[in-house]
């Protein structure tokens, strides 16, 4: 399923071009800081274990793969992938200390990883910024072991109407806030017309299923401004 936005030439690699500076800052300011918890949440569905090994993928600056290391102890290795250089120097400058972290820059649609090599695979606000969700999801598959486990973090459909008036009013001002924090206004307005223009919660488990995942489920964040799906490779 190709995604028309994020198909316009180097529209998506130019936006975070001009804004991994202050990528986690402006994070902080949209959310309120709240995106911390919703990532906390997707680690704790998850619950990892001391044996386990993850990639995340549109790993920005690293915050799951910190969050993981930091519920296992740090004993792991894991692979971060964004297809941002700029992102992963960030990320790499943030998280020195950790020393277990394998940086790569790739695509989600296309991953320099061998088959069945993890037990998780995190994406998070990421897979509403790929090309095509279908190559993305099928990547997903191909490097998870069997046994492993998709968890996907993303923006998704409010199911209160009262909620959803508030929230798509206070999204009008978020290209405002991008302009006051980043000096770029045109970027927070790519996001919020890719928040709009993602599919939902249901959509998102069909597609999940056509790419061979069983039992997948979702669960909804903060009344469905976001959820978390996750999916089992057998």
């Amino acid at each position: 399923m190709q995604q028309y936005l994020q198909n316009k030439k180097g529209l998506v690699q130019g936006i975070f071009d001009r804004v991994y500076s202050k990528y986690d800052l402006m994070n902080d300011f949209m959310s309120m800081g709240i995106h911390r918890i919703w990532k906390k949440n997707l680690i704790d569905m998850m619950n990892p274990s001391l044996n386990n090994n993850l990639i995340d993928v549109g790993c920005g600056t690293g915050d799951i793969g910190k969050l993981f290391l930091d519920n296992t102890k740090k004993n792991l290795s894991i692979t971060c992938v964004d297809p941002n250089k700029g992102m992963i120097t960030k990320g790499k400058e943030k998280l020195y200390n950790y020393k277990n972290i394998k940086w790569v820059i790739a695509s989600a649609e296309k991953l320099p990883i061998s088959n069945n090599s993890f037990d998780y695979y995190t994406i998070s606000f990421g897979l509403r910024n790929t090309k095509d969700i279908n190559k993305a999801l099928s990547e997903a598959y191909r490097v998870l072991k069997p046994g492993g486990r998709f968890l996907c973090l993303e923006f998704s459909k409010i199911e209160n109407s009262n909620l959803n008036f508030i929230y798509n009013n206070y999204s009008k001002l978020i290209p405002i806030i991008g302009n006051i924090i980043v000096g770029e206004k045109e970027p927070y307005e790519y996001l919020i017309k890719s928040i709009k223009n993602f599919v939902n919660q249901e959509e998102l488990i069909n597609l999940m299923q056509k790419n061979s995942f069983k039992k997948c489920t979702y669960r909804n964040l903060s009344g469905g401004i976001v959820s978390i799906h996750s999916g089992w490779k057998y």
